[in-house]
């Protein structure tokens, strides 16, 4: 049976990105170097001994993401803006971009569509798993998103790949949303980085 799973790269005190995320530091003040940042260099300068962490990233049926993942802009819409990753971004299957604002869908290479959701996290996971079929749902970020699914008792596995640093601050996990069981399910250290994974328990 599919699950919607999230897969996040965490600080040691559970953030995910810092403050003040801009088109110039899209991880935000305290989290330097774009996309090869402090909570995401075991992606990029050991990508071999993370190889199945990787792959697994990607490997859903559908995505979901919040706004601030698909962008760093705010009110309406500049529709020139086509998202952090080129015309072929890595998902490769509809993503659901959760929104106040209404836009029409964004076909990109690849195999990506961008569909904009402006109704929640019930609509966007609804679509998302309709178009999924078997295949599972990703959950993909930021911390607000995942956090409003943990809330609302929505997914069904936790994978945190957790970097060896302490933020202090930006934008941060397990904020707001009580009590929730988990059951470890596996820990696997690298040299970058410690990969853990639960189920969540309903």
């Amino acid at each position: 049976m599919s699950k919607v799973f999230t897969s996040i790269a965490a600080s040691l005190d559970g953030y995910v990105a810092g403050l003040n995320q801009t088109l110039e530091h899209p991880m935000g003040d305290d989290v330097i170097g774009g996309p090869e940042s402090v909570l995401h260099q075991w992606m990029f300068e050991a990508r071999e001994e993370n190889a199945a962490e990787l792959a697994e990233v990607t490997d859903a049926g559908a995505f979901i993401m919040g706004r601030n993942m698909f962008g760093p802009i705010r009110g309406e819409w500049d529709l020139d803006w086509r998202g952090w990753w080129g015309e072929e971004p890595p998902y490769h299957a509809p993503v659901y971009v959760l929104t106040h604002y209404p836009r029409e869908p964004l076909e990109m290479d690849g195999g990506t569509t961008f569909h904009f959701v402006t109704d929640g996290i019930e609509s966007a996971l609804e679509q998302a798993r309709k178009v999924a079929g078997e295949r599972d749902v990703s959950v993909a970020g930021g911390a607000s998103t995942v956090n409003q699914f943990l809330a609302a008792g929505l997914l069904d596995e936790l994978r945190l790949h957790v970097a060896p640093v302490l933020l202090g601050r930006g934008e941060r996990l397990f904020e707001g949303i009580g009590r929730i069981g988990l059951t470890q399910v596996e820990a696997r250290q690298t040299s970058l980085v410690t990969h853990l994974r639960y189920t969540i328990q309903h």
